[in-house]
């Protein structure tokens, strides 16, 4: 499987959590996985404007010419992707947001009825599962987990996918992977 890791960790001082998605990664290649994790951090990621020109002046295409180009390939070469973030402030950090709300220029504009309600079409055939890893830090309670999957989940929908699972970095990588490779 083709697994991509999205590491929204904003900060560079949080090594343990970095730690923890090479891993991840370094586990998931061993068992056959291509795995590979991508720092956004390190990565030039403007926000995204909401002037649609992905939508209508140059669909598909995000006017913003910055390191998205990439992450948009390799997301939809990928079979699965997690977005992994600790939790700050009760959520995804905002660079991990960030990244999240500029897929927006790999669906289309109109709507469809998916599971009963209005979401976005695709503009491709076929999407990634989704996936979360979260880091729970002491300011982070269970509900900041439901709450942040529940987005996520929603989210899926309109991605064209589904949320296959969210993992915590207490959880030992072996046990993640053992569920991801089930998955």
């Amino acid at each position: 499987m083709n697994i991509l890791i999205l590491n929204g960790n904003r900060d560079a001082a949080n090594r343990p959590f970095d730690r923890y998605i090479s891993s991840l990664v370094k586990e998931l290649s061993g068992r056959g996985h291509l795995a590979r994790a991508m720092t956004l951090r390190e990565m030039d990621i403007r926000y995204c404007t909401g002037c649609w020109s992905c939508w209508l002046k140059t669909p598909g295409e995000c006017i913003h010419r910055d390191d998205m180009v990439p992450v948009y390939r390799a997301i939809m070469a990928s079979d699965l992707v997690f977005f992994a973030s600790p939790l700050v402030m009760g959520f995804v950090s905002a660079l991990t947001k960030r990244a999240n709300e500029r897929l927006v220029a790999l669906i289309h504009p109109y709507l469809a009825l998916a599971q009963g309600e209005c979401h976005h079409r695709g503009r491709y055939d076929r999407y990634p599962g989704l996936g979360l890893i979260l880091g729970k830090g002491p300011d982070a309670d269970d509900e900041d987990v439901r709450i942040t999957t529940d987005i996520y989940r929603r989210d899926a929908i309109n991605f064209l996918s589904s949320l296959r699972a969210t993992f915590l970095t207490d959880r030992p990588v072996k046990e993640v992977c053992d569920e991801i490779d089930a998955l």
